[in-house]
């Protein structure tokens, strides 16, 4: 066990499915695993494991934020020998062309946070996804004809800033889709650790124009995007 994960060795799947809202792993592991059984429940961040298709998977919250992700992208890499996480989560779009519930994969993740500095660089790291996870999600995206961006986001660390969408305007001038929190952190651990990571988002509100989805809909009715990552981690099975 480690200070935020409570299941013993064994108990956790060699891919887990990481969305950021502890309910939204519940739901995951609910309406899609057979057999799920809870390995977590500190903090509230529920874990649990079970089959898709006959794939033992994982599925679990990592809380908001790149040090909320980076703790227990670390732990269940480190500790509990996962070797890829794919997380699932929500983003605001802000690249011409997206619309609410459009599916963003994260081929790269820019940021404005400060966690890259913590492993002495000498120069700027650039965060990416694992390829063969995203050709993965890809090929998935493209069996099921949903409507699909792949390219770079950014990973913030603010959600409420003063300077409000404007921020966001040269980051779209550099070709960024959307932005969310935790992707950046997800993929430098991955990197720093020898494992896998992706991120697949859904565009649950715009940043420029102000529409957005509901708390409830954000929760569970993103399924898309689940499916996705699950028929992806099949697949890297």
């Amino acid at each position: 066990m480690t200070p935020h994960i409570e299941a013993k060795k064994g108990e956790i799947a060699k891919t887990v499915i990481m969305p950021g809202d502890p309910l939204r792993a519940k739901f995951i592991a609910e309406n899609f695993f057979e057999g799920a059984t809870q390995f977590n429940g500190v903090r509230g961040m529920l874990g649990y494991t079970g089959k898709y298709k006959g794939t033992e998977l994982s599925v679990m919250g990592s809380g908001m934020g790149i040090p909320s992700m980076g703790i227990y992208a670390y732990e269940l890499f480190s500790f509990y020998n996962v070797d890829a996480i794919i997380r699932v989560g929500t983003a605001g779009g802000i690249a011409d062309g997206l619309a609410l519930r459009d599916i963003v994969i994260a081929q790269g993740a820019s940021t404005d946070s400060a966690f890259m500095e913590k492993y002495g660089l000498a120069g700027q790291f650039a965060p990416l996804a694992d390829f063969g996870l995203l050709r993965n999600a890809v090929k998935c995206v493209e069996a099921a004809g949903v409507a699909c961006k792949v390219g770079n986001v950014l990973t913030s660390d603010t959600f409420y800033g003063e300077e409000g969408s404007s921020a966001m305007v040269n980051w779209r001038k550099m070709g960024i889709l959307a932005v969310e929190m935790e992707a950046a952190g997800l993929y430098a651990t991955a990197a720093r650790l020898g494992k896998k990571a992706l991120a697949i988002l859904t565009i649950s509100d715009m940043v420029f124009t102000h529409e957005a989805t509901s708390a409830q809909e954000r929760q569970e009715s993103f399924t898309k995007m689940m499916e996705i990552a699950l028929e992806g981690a099949v697949i890297n099975c």
